[in-house]
């Protein structure tokens, strides 16, 4: 891995609202790389993984939709998603996914 990737990821995980990251390929099925946080162990994991897999490939879609008549088509750089409880931020790349759970309460 890049050391410019492990810094960020070092950087994610050292801070007190992030409650976890996740790395992933791009490719399907999308696969974990990588994670922090126990909210992305096992098949919680797994789940996540799955539903920041649709989400990126539904706005790509969306995108390719109303760009349709463009030359070039417009691509999702970074997205926040914000719940009740949380807030999960996506960062796609060419080759991996980059998906940041964090609380904003705190």
């Amino acid at each position: 891995m890049p050391p410019e990737l492990e810094q960020t990821l070092a950087m994610l995980s050292s801070h007190r609202s992030v409650l976890g990251y996740m790395l992933l390929t791009r490719s399907h099925p999308i696969t974990i790389i990588r994670h922090s946080g126990v909210v992305f162990e096992g098949e919680q994991g797994r789940k996540y993984a799955s539903a920041v897999g649709r989400i990126v490939e539904s706005v790509h879609r969306g995108l390719e939709e109303v760009s349709s008549d463009q030359s070039e088509p417009d691509d999702m750089r970074f997205m926040r998603i914000r719940t009740k409880r949380h807030e999960i931020m996506i960062s796609p790349d060419e080759r991996y996914l980059l998906a940041v759970l964090h609380d904003p309460a705190s």
